[in-house]
């Protein structure tokens, strides 16, 4: 019974995210809608936010479960971006009120997260610096959520799939490549001591 009110509470939610701004949305209206008391939303959730983070929180966990299965942070990243898709005026609305910045971390960690994954996987046998892992990790991160970001900002029209697949497209090898620099510099280093 708990999770299925919370699950009623996020769904209610989500179709009124669907249809209003987010500060158009009340507690009152979302108890309204799920027949519930206040005391039963304040049970499971502090507020409105809490349902958008803890929204944001599980899909965090299907990106990862996705790249564990795919190794492909473009397909990862297509994962992330479903919820988004199947809501595209819900997320237009979370991001265009005053707490978009739980979007853009969402935004940022899944980056962040399939990034690192990503670039730690590339050809772990290079020697390549664990800082220089990690700052190509980080570029990619912060290139991927301005692009996303820009997306949502210019109205979603593009198909994603086609944006995240020609990245790929564009820049496969190229970490490869950096961390081959980096192993290379590494050693040259080592063999002047």
């Amino acid at each position: 019974m708990r999770n299925q009110t919370k699950m009623m509470i996020r769904k209610a939610l989500l179709d009124r995210l669907n249809k209003e701004p987010l500060n158009r949305i009340t507690v009152r209206a979302l108890c309204e809608d799920c027949g519930i008391n206040h005391n039963t939303f304040y049970y499971y959730y502090a507020d409105i936010y809490a349902i958008i983070q803890e929204y944001f929180q599980e899909n965090m966990e299907q990106v990862k479960a996705a790249y564990d299965e795919t190794a492909s942070w473009e397909k990862s990243f297509l994962v992330a971006a479903q919820p988004a898709l199947d809501n595209q005026v819900a997320l237009d609305h979370i991001y265009h009120s005053i707490r978009k910045e739980d979007l853009e971390n969402y935004i940022y960690n899944v980056s962040g997260d399939i990034m690192i994954r990503f670039v730690n996987s590339i050809n772990p046998s290079l020697d390549a610096r664990k800082e220089d892992r990690l700052l190509i990790a980080h570029f990619f991160r912060c290139a991927l959520t301005s692009i996303v970001l820009h997306w949502i900002d210019g109205g979603m029209k593009e198909k994603p799939e086609y944006i995240i697949n020609r990245i790929g497209f564009l820049m496969d090898g190229s970490i490869e490549e950096a961390l081959r620099r980096s192993a290379n510099e590494k050693k040259l280093k080592n063999s002047d001591k």
